[in-house]
């Protein structure tokens, strides 16, 4: 057990016989850790652009209630009464008439 540890520590099977499997083995080990370390990185860039993403929504929808707020504010009875008083247009004070027309059929 010992020397073959001591074999690994020194690279031995690098230069042994059968070293050729042992470098294909060590490449494509590489390559799947290469492989593991971009998809995490990809993951994380994801996961950071989600973040963000939601964070503009958030401020959108805040920005959306804010405008619907304000426009039916302004949609109100007295604050009409209040817009067109500056521009000399006073309410009627006769209440309007309904007319009704009757159908010849």
């Amino acid at each position: 057990m010992r020397k073959g540890l001591l074999d690994i520590l020194k690279g031995k099977f690098l230069v042994s016989g059968d070293a050729p499997k042992n470098w294909m083995f060590l490449l494509f080990a590489s390559f799947l850790a290469a492989m593991m370390i971009s998809s995490s990185h990809n993951a994380d860039k994801k996961v950071l652009e989600i973040a963000q993403l939601n964070e503009e929504v958030r401020k959108l929808k805040s920005e959306f209630f804010e405008a619907r707020s304000s426009v039916q504010q302004l949609k109100l009875e007295s604050t009409l009464r209040e817009v067109v008083a500056e521009k000399g247009l006073v309410p009627s004070k006769n209440p309007p008439k309904k007319i009704k027309v009757k159908s010849s059929e």
